[in-house]
């Protein structure tokens, strides 16, 4: 697809002289920036506009725990903000719905599918790997400005008249299928639906490409066996992505059908307004599935990143090997497969045959064995290292206790009896924000924190970021562990006001607690994102070539690597990337050879 993929070392090192001058004077603006086939610069993109949609996300959860938490408040202010959506100063419960809808698909999808593995997975396969670039340059810019068109079809649906569609994020028919049955099954849901399409594709050209590059442009010496843990999570990532997305596009489009063409698949026996519709034959629960099975092992796609990420961070700062390898890939491997065959425990109480139920609660509590490892692995490799407290290092312990603890909550959820009591109250709400929510983005910022000297050949301010991690992790748990507390009480999610019930008004004071700490929360985000492009231009400026001391092969290229990323030929690579305090030496980078006296990892 492009000149870059195909032209051998020589030619490229013509190219890129040690300034890289003259491959700029071939650039333009639009060349290098906009439609940029480099895949740095494509990670780049991806993280931004992840950012912004997560200001946006983070910003409705903030409006919609105002309303959960002072539900007999008005805020004048709102109605300035929100226009009819806020008549009073008081969101009106549609909106609210909306604000819960989009909020769940900006973060799942938007963020932590694009930002984090669009981001990580487009900058770390090519330098950690040793290739030019990815397999495939011009479907890598196609796969972004996909999901940047995604984004405005998503975001444009905040401006219609009826609103955005809120069905909740996962858009269960018969609500979503039926344009009459609220404001947000109107246009709103038809821009969600072409929108998630959009979104779809763009993570299938991102995956098939990541794939590619993986087993096809490995350089020398670069075996499977040799990668960095990071550049494995990201592999299994693109597998499951390229597995499940193509049923919710399914479902998608089916739903579609159903909105606009007059089918069936999805509606069977409705009664609207005392009228009889003729819809007959369609299935609700057949969406469930549908959508499930790309729900489940959506969960690895945000988390299995985040596992990888950490793995190398956490290996890197402890100055200690990773505990385990091949135990680590096994389990990534594991968690692959389980995360195909678990999906109906989302769907316990839809009348699913108890026997089938059971079978569906083995495969749930065996994901937990994989999980397991990586947990004793990374306590493991922690265990008696010289461990430095770096802002990349606090968030990615950071993710391992908030892996741990919002992972055992899961063993509750995914037993069917006691599902039955805790499905869709607050108890759901706590173990996944926990575990796959805030966890992740632990990882994300991890991964941040420490590839952004390798970004942008400056340091991130590091006062700034403690600060951030502290308050966040803090807030995090007192956001949500809570909410357990709530859910073991039978409180519903997804409702608009419980102060008039007796059985949950009690719980005021504590949400309006939750609902003042999210605040504190969300401002210290802004926080990250100014240190973030302040730092861009502003920040300590990397003078090493290594400046965590690792072993991998992206810190082998110049501080600011062009396009091609290494100047002359690739290095080869002759260890594995974890060769941390042996033989007497602090760290043995990947590409230095063997010698005969030394030890064999």
């Amino acid at each position: 697809m492009s000149s870059v993929a195909t032209l051998s070392n020589a030619d490229i090192q013509g190219v890129h002289d040690s300034a890289h001058h003259e491959h700029h004077h071939h650039e333009t603006f639009v060349s290098k920036y906009i439609f940029s086939q480099d895949h740095k610069m494509i990670a780049k993109q991806f993280l931004i506009t992840g950012m912004i949609w997560a200001m946006i996300g983070g910003l409705f959860s903030v409006l919609f725990r105002l309303q959960l938490g002072y539900p007999d408040t008005t805020f004048p202010w709102l109605e300035n903000v929100l226009g009819h959506w806020a008549k009073g100063g008081k969101i009106h419960p549609e909106f609210y719905y909306a604000l819960v809808t989009m909020h769940g698909t900006v973060l799942v999808f938007f963020v932590l599918t694009a930002g984090l593995s669009g981001t990580f997975a487009n900058f770390l396969i090519p330098l950690q790997i040793g290739a030019r670039d990815m397999a495939s340059p011009m479907l890598n810019m196609l796969s972004y400005w996909f999901f940047f068109t995604a984004s405005i079809i998503m975001i444009s649906s905040l401006f219609v008249q009826t609103g955005p569609a809120s069905g909740g994020w996962t858009i269960y028919p018969p609500l979503s299928a039926l344009g009459d049955a609220s404001m947000g099954s109107k246009i709103g849901m038809d821009l969600w639906l072409v929108s998630m399409a959009m979104f779809i594709v763009s993570s299938l050209l991102g995956g098939l490409n990541y794939i590619t590059t993986i087993l096809n442009m490995r350089t020398k010496g670069m075996s499977m066996t040799r990668m960095p843990l990071t550049i494995w999570a990201l592999f299994f990532t693109a597998v499951l992505g390229v597995l499940s997305f193509p049923v919710l596009l399914s479902g998608a489009i089916l739903l579609l059908f159903d909105r606009n063409l007059g089918t069936s698949f999805f509606l069977s026996d409705i009664v609207v307004a005392g009228k009889i519709l003729p819809n007959e034959g369609g299935s609700a629960i057949l969406f469930q599935h549908l959508f499930w099975f790309l729900g489940h092992p959506e969960v690895y796609i945000i988390l299995l990143p985040a596992m990888g990420m950490s793995s190398e961070i956490l290996s890197v700062n402890s100055r200690k090997p990773i505990f385990g390898y091949m135990a680590m890939v096994g389990s990534l491997f594991a968690i692959t497969i389980l995360a195909f065959l678990v999906w109906a425990h989302h769907m316990f109480v839809t009348g699913l045959n108890p026997f089938l139920g059971s079978v569906f609660v083995l495969l749930t509590l065996l994901i937990a064995v994989p999980s397991a490892i990586k947990v004793f692995n990374w306590l493991t490799t922690l265990w008696r290292g010289n461990i430095r407290f770096t802002p990349g290092m606090l968030f990615a312990l950071g993710f391992v206790s908030l892996f741990i603890s919002g992972g055992l909550t899961g063993i509750f959820l995914g037993n069917s009896s006691l599902d039955i009591h805790l499905h869709d109250t607050y108890f759901v709400v706590a173990h996944f924000h926990i575990v796959m929510g805030v966890a992740s983005f632990f990882g994300m910022f991890a991964g941040i924190y420490h590839w952004y000297p390798k970004m942008f050949g400056r340091y991130l301010n590091n006062t700034l970021a403690y600060i951030h991690f502290w308050v966040t992790i803090i807030g995090a748990y007192l956001i949500f562990w809570p909410m357990h507390y709530e859910g073991l009480a039978g409180m519903p999610r997804r409702y608009y006001d419980f102060s008039n019930w007796e059985s949950f008004k009690m719980f005021g004071g504590l949400n309006e607690f939750i609902s003042l700490v999210a605040m504190i929360v969300f401002a210290v985000q802004l926080l990250f994102v100014f240190n973030y492009f302040y730092s861009m231009f502003k920040g300590r400026k990397v003078t090493t070539q290594n400046p965590w001391e690792s072993n991998t092969l992206e810190w082998t290229t110049p501080i600011n690597p062009g396009h091609g990323n290494w100047v002359g030929e690739i290095p080869e690579v002759h260890r594995w990337p974890y060769d941390y305090n042996k033989d007497n030496r602090e760290f043995i980078p990947q590409t230095e050879p063997v010698g005969e006296d030394e030890s064999k990892h």
